[in-house]
């Protein structure tokens, strides 16, 4: 019995220890994907099966490469609430 409740104790709180990976803050990150991002982009460029981005860091390095194309300067913690919203909403890169 207590391996069964030690079980569904863990499959409960894993979606929230994923979610508390990155450090920042997603609802920011969603905020500036919406007023940065979105003139170039639609949503499905994160979701497509041949995107470019493929782990963590060709994430980061595509968040400065876009910012440097939409001539935006983010500072380092909106960088990482980027960071945060997109791969815990698109990519969940680990």
């Amino acid at each position: 019995m207590k391996t069964i409740t030690y079980a569904s104790l863990l499959v409960l709180l894993a979606p929230s220890a994923y979610a508390a990976s990155l450090p920042g803050d997603g609802a920011n990150g969603k905020r500036l994907v919406d007023a940065n991002c979105m003139a170039c982009h639609q949503t499905d460029i994160f979701t497509r099966k041949d995107r470019q981005v493929q782990s963590l860091d060709a994430l980061k390095e595509q968040l400065v490469a876009c910012s440097h194309a939409a001539k935006t300067d983010f500072s380092a913690s909106e960088m990482q609430d980027l960071l945060k919203y997109l791969n815990d909403q698109f990519y969940r890169f680990e």
